[in-house]
């Protein structure tokens, strides 16, 4: 490597000029020829074994920075999940912030304006050493709307967890308080509360993660959100759209997040390739009761991605989640049975250059294939369900965003004997379109506004959002 040789080269011609200097002094009475011809030989040895120190030691600094680097990537490709200053160094448009640290070598580029704290899918290593990362996201809501909003329903779908949008008027919205730290120089911990408009506290996340696997491998075990999916594991403040996409809050409540473990493998390849399992306690939507003595869920995905030139990039994936239900209570239909979820997502990124502080657009979306079996009030029930969205959000100058999105959903008929259930759609093919624009000083802070035509339900509805987001403190890096 040329500084080897030139760090090794001037720290020898340094010892040369002072040992020459020393020998000077000190030469005893001999033939300045002989002396001249030993201190010579000495120094060439000397100026050799230097060099040979110098590279070793360099190569091992250089051995020690891909280590941290790769061990920082890892946490960027699946996030998670909210941590401080960390970038993907492949695809090429980066940035560098906190809130999960995120990327490696290999990883597409940390692009999101806002950090995502919970993706459990990698080592962080140096996060404030040892002491705890703290920050506060606050995330409140102006909300109009034609009809009432905070109690909605989704044709043909039995659902659950949160799917309403914001009550019209001023609301809180939902707003967190983090804490992440190295534990030691095996695990990482991550905490995340998170408090409702009604002021009521819940533990999003909180788990540990493996930081010195060998192989690639991370394991992560707590509460965390699944890393199903493009968007599950990214926390709502972070979202690109004031709400989850329909599909979303129709085949996982918005969000699936379990207690449990999960193992992720990143592949030593130059294309970014990471694999991921995991098993859940079966608790959440629309998984419940905690079936199989507390393992309810299960879980597998794999994600990959590069750049295309210096300008684009993308990253793809393919899911799929199984859980179990006891006595799922839903729209006041109780669900006992399984469902099935795949998820096949594809995102595109451009920056001009690679640059994407001016300019940048994101393009990405998603296919959902579902199937419900089981029995619903006692009928036997096996239901497919179809839904997909698409969205595109283009900065067009600093600080200043818009972005268009549009879901849809389709239900297999229940039958006659669930006529009138939560699972007949009545006729109704759910929709919702939705437009934004918003601006962000920083990637602090953030005002957006928001449009949406919502005809998921029974009632179509127009919503207009106005919502601030504001964090503070240590938060983590943004995630691809």
């Amino acid at each position: 490597m040329d500084i080897s040789r030139y760090a090794a080269g001037a720290f020898a011609a340094a010892t040369l000029l002072g040992a020459t200097g020393a020998h000077a002094q000190t030469a005893p009475a001999q033939s300045a020829s002989a002396q001249n011809t030993e201190d010579i030989t000495a120094l060439r040895h000397d100026m050799e074994a230097l060099r040979q120190e110098y590279e070793a030691r360099i190569a091992d600094l250089e051995a020690r920075l891909a280590r941290a680097e790769a061990a920082e990537g890892v946490q960027a490709s699946a996030a998670p999940p909210d941590q401080t200053a960390a970038t993907t160094t492949t695809p090429s448009d980066q940035t560098a912030t906190a809130d999960q640290a995120t990327a490696p070598t290999t990883t597409p580029a940390a692009n999101d304006v806002y950090a995502n704290a919970s993706a459990p899918a990698g080592g962080q290593t140096s996060q404030s050493l040892y002491n705890p990362a703290m920050s506060v996201v606050l995330n409140g809501f102006l909300t109009a709307a034609n009809r009432d909003t905070g109690s909605e329903r989704i044709a043909g779908i039995a659902s659950g967890g949160d799917i309403e949008h914001p009550p019209r008027g001023f609301s809180l919205g939902e707003s967190e308080f983090g804490m992440s730290s190295n534990i030691d120089p095996y695990f990482y911990g991550f905490l995340v509360v998170a408090l409702d408009n009604e002021g009521a506290a819940n533990v999003e996340e909180a788990y540990i993660q493996t930081t010195s696997m060998p192989g690639g491998l991370t394991l992560t075990a707590g509460r965390f959100f699944s890393g199903i999916g493009y968007a599950n594991e990214t926390h709502a403040h972070n979202w690109a759209f004031s709400d989850a996409a329909l599909p979303y809050r129709a085949f996982l409540g918005s969000q699936l997040g379990d207690d449990g473990v999960q193992l992720t493998w990143l592949a030593p390849t130059d294309q970014f390739l990471l694999f991921g399992v995991e098993a859940m306690r079966g608790a959440a939507y629309p998984a419940a009761g905690a079936r199989n003595n507390g393992i309810g869920s299960y879980a597998a995905w794999v994600r990959t991605g590069n750049d295309i030139d210096v300008s684009n990039s993308y990253l793809a994936s393919v899911s799929y989640l199984h859980t179990q239900a006891a006595d799922r209570v839903s729209d006041g239909d109780v669900f006992n049975g399984h469902d099935d979820l795949v998820i096949g997502s594809l995102t595109y990124k451009w920056a001009p250059g690679g640059n994407r502080l001016n300019q940048n657009f994101t393009a990405n979306g998603e296919l959902f294939f579902g199937n419900e079996n089981g029995t619903l009030n006692g009928i036997p029930v096996d239901q497919n369900r179809f839904g997909w969205y698409v969205q595109g959000i283009y900065q067009f100058m600093p600080r200043w965003r818009v972005g268009l999105r549009y879901a849809a959903l389709h239900s297999d008929d229940p039958g006659p004997l669930l006529a009138g259930s939560a699972l007949d759609d009545l006729g109704i093919n759910p929709y919702t379109a939705t437009a934004l624009i918003e601006w962000d000083p920083s990637e602090f802070s953030r005002l957006r506004l928001q449009y949406s035509h919502d005809e998921s339900g029974f009632n179509p509805n127009d919503i207009v959002t106005m919502q601030y987001t504001a964090i503070y403190g240590m938060h983590g890096a943004h995630r691809y």
